[in-house]
């Protein structure tokens, strides 16, 4: 609007108006208002168009939903969820674990996972990124979330090297695990005395997968095939995510569909054999009073939190490739349910084949232990009165079995420990819990030896533990590569081709003999406590410095409804409360828990737990330090102004809406002008009225809007902070000049 406008003169005069707007509007001349001086960059009298947010704003997008809940999916559901849930069912009481586990689902999970999707869909950022905006100050988050993606990444690409060793090792008849090699001695062949000692699965994968050593301190040098497995786990990890989620995305389709399918075939074909279902009863028998345990309320809670990829990052960065009005609610909501229910269908594949597996060993038991009795019975030891007249010792059954062990323990009531008998009940063979790589390459792998057509069985489940760990390790690739190519200018395919070489080498730690205890470490030191810092910390910056008021109001912007008053309370106090009881409780368990690692000693053949040297004692607490160290130095760096705090680095969408808000504001500052309307009155009923930004002390700040800096007023808005007294427009042309 021209300076000789009378509106203009009268307003910075303060006088009072006595025309009317007929009058006004009769001594003014025509005037396009849009081509007016407030829109910065445009001369006086020349139109340029409205700035509008375009719907490809130069940020990659998902090229459908289906392809971007596939991946959340395959970030989400992984190893843990075969090798790991089960194993907890076990241990905790069967079916009575599943019940404090969906409600910590409910009350921990859903609302955390919807936060995470909701904060990086709104400011489309990677993890640092979008910590940098909500709360300076705690920036740090998204650094530690990084760091724990790399060492987790580190480790985690080793197993599926060990997958992919396996996976080319079952294209052969008969198994290379299903038997124990034959040591030859002149014209004397003994089957391997450590094999012996054991069992041929457990064999092959201490000595010859492995090749491990009896201690940590023990280097033993390089495992050739493991580095080579390595190698090309890292070859397939960079392919996948090299084009970021041009690439990923249809990797997807294939790496998150194929293990259901794998699932249910196993699934299909564990029903059909023996003792399937006693392993299935076994597992689904519940034993309430496990749920009065506060251990398995701790486990419950711990595997939720992971079991969703909380913290990670890689949450995050899949969610900023979203529009912005996408239904983030419907997709967490809906990813949960999926990771539980997979959960589920693998615990059901998982002891229906352990089910398997226990009756052929105890089976075994009864037929070995049935040769001492009649050895026994032979040498006069025992008498033959004792042996009932139905019991046939060539088809010997378990239930005979057990009448005669019973007889002849009763009998023999002195001497009965030299007897060396034992009971063969199917109950201890279905109690032995099994976790981790012993699951995946001993108990189940066993277990498989004993199907038809063994190799191709084996051959699909290594292929779906491959694809399992992929889907998790490109989500945890971009939650890596997304923040630092949202805060620099590096070409994608240079960046993430260094990431792989990196982290190969760096990877060599875990190929060495001794290789498989630094896994150990890993796993148990460097993601455990700092991701759960980092999540609460995420919980505390929304819910109580952001304000979840403000929060909710921002959820309803962007998906058009308001979200159930119930996460009000569950982000507000109900996550923060259980974040703080399961720290607690993580902290405790590591205090009184000595420390140490399950070491293969050769000699014995079998396990035996040994604690961690000084040295290694030293790097898990330097794992945790360094994961968590970036919180305190952003902090102090960011309270004493010696680190940016990022605004400078909005996204490009970000950045034009804020502009787009800025040039409606202007449209009606100029139509509350025209018609003699004070700028503080209440805007036209017909103008549009949207949340802006605007600098540091001005009152039309929306309350509700998502803006960077907001918990200290950092940034571009300390700018105006000590400047003169401005008029609102002036004030709206420097802000936008800065941008």
């Amino acid at each position: 609007m021209p300076k000789t406008s009378k509106v203009v003169q009268r307003e910075q005069s303060h006088e009072h108006v006595t025309e009317s707007v007929a009058d006004l509007l009769a001594h003014e001349e025509p005037l396009d208002y849009k081509s007016s001086s407030l829109n910065v960059g445009a001369a006086a009298g020349k139109k340029i168009p409205q700035i509008e947010v375009p719907e490809n704003d130069g940020r990659p997008a998902w090229n459908s939903k289906l392809q971007y809940i596939l991946a959340q999916v395959g970030f989400s559901v992984g190893l843990g969820n075969v090798w790991r849930f089960p194993y907890l069912c076990q241990k905790n009481g069967g079916g009575a674990y599943l019940v404090p586990y969906f409600i910590l689902l409910l009350i921990i999970g859903i609302p955390l996972f919807f936060l995470e999707l909701a904060v990086g869909q709104k400011i489309r950022r990677g993890s640092i990124g979008v910590w940098n905006y909500v709360c300076p100050h705690l920036g740090g988050i998204g650094m530690s979330s990084l760091m724990v993606c790399g060492f987790v990444g580190l480790y985690y690409n080793v197993i599926i090297g060990w997958s992919i060793f396996y996976f080319f090792q079952s294209f052969q008849y008969p198994l290379p695990w299903s038997d124990c090699p034959i040591r030859k001695n002149g014209t004397i062949a003994i089957v391997e005395p450590e094999c012996d000692k054991s069992s041929a699965t457990t064999y092959f994968w201490y000595r010859q997968t492995l090749n491990t050593t009896s201690t940590i301190a023990e280097s033993g040098g390089l495992n050739i095939k493991m580095t080579l497995s390595l190698l090309v786990a890292w070859i397939i990890v960079c392919l996948a995510v090299i084009k970021g989620i041009a690439s990923s995305g249809k990797v997807m389709y294939f790496s998150s569909l194929f293990p259901y399918v794998v699932l249910f075939c196993f699934l299909v074909r564990g029903l059909m054999l023996k003792g399937s279902v006693d392993g299935i009863a076994h597992m689904f028998t519940p034993k309430l009073e496990k749920m009065l345990e506060p251990q398995i309320w701790r486990e419950a809670a711990t595997q939720v939190f992971f079991a969703l990829g909380l913290g990670f990052g890689g949450v995050i960065a899949f969610s900023s490739y979203n529009k912005m009005d996408n239904n983030c609610h419907f997709d967490a909501v809906l990813v949960s349910f999926i990771n539980f229910f997979t959960s589920i269908l693998a615990t059901l594949v998982v002891f229906a084949v352990l089910g398997f597996k226990a009756n052929i060993m105890n089976e075994k038991c009864v037929a070995e232990n049935g040769e001492k009795i009649l050895g026994y019975l032979n040498a006069n030891v025992l008498s033959h009165d004792l042996i009932p007249p139905h019991v046939n010792f060539s088809h010997l059954t378990p239930s005979d079995y057990a009448d005669v062990y019973s007889i002849i323990k009763t009998v023999k009531e002195d001497g009965f420990a030299k007897l060396g008998l034992e009971p063969c009940v199917l109950e201890d063979e279905l109690n032995k819990a099994v976790q981790g790589t012993g699951l995946a390459f001993i108990a189940f792998t066993e277990a498989m030896t004993h199907f038809p057509a063994s190799p191709f069985w084996s051959v699909m489940f290594f292929f779906m533990l491959i694809n399992l760990g992929l889907g998790s390790m490109i989500g945890t690739m971009t939650g890596i590569t997304t923040p630092v190519l949202d805060a620099y200018k590096v070409q994608k395919e240079l960046l993430t081709v260094g990431c792989c070489i990196v982290a190969f080498l760096c990877g060599l730690l875990f190929v060495q003999r001794s290789g498989n205890y630094f896994v150990t470490m890993f796993d148990d030191y460097s993601a455990g406590l700092p991701l759960t810092v980092v999540v609460i910390l995420e919980n505390v910056s929304v819910a109580w410095i952001y304000g979840t008021k403000r929060f909710m109001q921002d959820l309803e912007d962007m998906l058009g409804f308001r979200p159930s008053i119930i996460y009000f309370y569950l982000w507000k106090y109900v996550s923060p409360l259980c974040l703080i009881v399961l720290i607690s409780a993580t902290v405790i368990e590591m205090a009184i828990s000595p420390p140490g690692y399950n070491a293969w000693v050769q000699d014995l053949a079998q396990e035996r737990f040994q604690s961690y040297p000084p040295w290694a004692l030293a790097m898990c607490f330097a794992l945790i330090i360094v994961a968590m160290l970036p919180l305190p130095i952003v902090f102090i760096a960011r309270h004493f102004n010696l680190m940016s705090d990022g605004s400078n680095k909005l996204s490009v969408s970000y950045r034009k809406t804020m502009m787009k808000d800025i040039s409606n504001l202007e449209e009606q500052d100029e139509a509350r002008f025209i018609l003699g309307a004070k700028p503080g009155d209440t805007p036209l009923s017909g103008v549009a009225r949207k949340p802006y930004v605007t600098p540091a002390g001005n009152k039309s700040v929306d309350p509700n809007s998502l803006s960077p800096n907001v918990c200290y007023g950092t940034s571009y808005q300390n700018t105006a902070i000590n400047s003169p007294p401005k008029s609102k427009n002036n004030k709206t042309l420097e802000f936008r000049k800065r941008m």
